[in-house]
């Protein structure tokens, strides 16, 4: 299945948190935090500002993001878990 976010809005596939420690504790599912950290898989075609003008996304496909811990949208497609967020819920680009 194909998605297409609207305006702002990104498609965004969470990355696997570390299931041990760096003393080596091995961390149970129970016990572990959805991660804050994800790949945008696709992207909006951006805002419209007052003027009717297209503003395009800082954020673009193949990107590593930092999120806000409750920003976005559970969506699950094709038996994966995405989020739909805005751009806003964007704290920053790794690398």
């Amino acid at each position: 299945m194909k998605i297409r976010p609207l305006n702002d809005r990104l498609l965004v596939q969470r990355l696997e948190e570390e299931e041990q420690t760096a003393g080596g504790i091995i961390i149970p599912d129970s016990a572990k935090e959805k991660p804050a950290e994800g790949k945008v898989v696709a992207v909006g075609p951006g805002k419209t500002n007052d003027a009717g003008e297209r503003v395009a996304l800082q954020v673009k496909e193949g990107d590593v993001i930092l999120f806000s811990k409750y920003g976005g949208t559970d969506v699950k497609l094709d038996g994966e878990d995405y989020l739909i967020m805005r751009e806003d819920d964007v704290l920053g680009i790794v690398g």
